[in-house]
């Protein structure tokens, strides 16, 4: 889980480059969880938080800029 502070001091590209990491994390745990090879199901959960906190501070930084 990424903390809020850590991802405050990250510029917009560096935000939207880990939301694209972010993305693809929460694919490949959806094709696990799929397909019935899902080890650490609390992973969903915290990779779909993280996405909410980085694509909430995009847009409040896009709605100040």
């Amino acid at each position: 889980m990424t903390k809020i502070a850590d991802l405050r001091a990250l510029t917009p590209d560096q935000l939207s480059d880990e939301l694209l990491k972010l993305k693809k994390e929460q694919f490949n745990l959806r094709f696990q969880a799929a397909t019935g090879q899902m080890e650490k199901t609390h992973r969903v959960s915290e990779v779909r938080k993280d996405i909410a906190r980085i694509s909430t501070l995009l847009r409040a930084t896009r709605a100040t800029a």
